[in-house]
């Protein structure tokens, strides 16, 4: 039975790229070893076409503005400007040593 999604971060700055999820993020963690925390967030998955095989990870907040804010408030560097798609609204953040993450605000109404 699947419980749950892994996902994964692979970054030149674990330790740092921790911190953020922890610090600036505000994630819940827990240490699965010595050494390894894993952070929690409730997740969804989706398929989208594409030219060629890829899989990303996105953040996806109720009110992208003042997501954005508070997540300024704490430090977060945000590289695009919030953009208005058919489906929501997109920005993204940098995450130390790993690039750019998406944080986006669906339209479509949630389960």
């Amino acid at each position: 039975m699947i419980t749950g999604v892994h996902a994964l971060f692979y970054t030149t700055d674990a330790e740092a790229a921790r911190d953020f999820l922890r610090d600036k993020l505000g994630l819940p963690g827990y240490d699965a070893a010595p050494g390894w925390p894993l952070f929690q967030a409730p997740g969804e998955i989706g398929c989208h076409p594409a030219d060629a095989p890829s899989h990303g990870i996105s953040f996806s907040c109720d009110d992208i503005e003042s997501t954005v804010r508070e997540l300024r408030a704490r430090g977060v560097t945000f590289t695009a400007p919030i953009d208005e798609q058919d489906w929501g609204w997109t920005t993204e953040f940098e995450l130390p040593g790993g690039g750019p993450v998406q944080l986006y605000q669906p339209k479509y109404e949630r389960p």
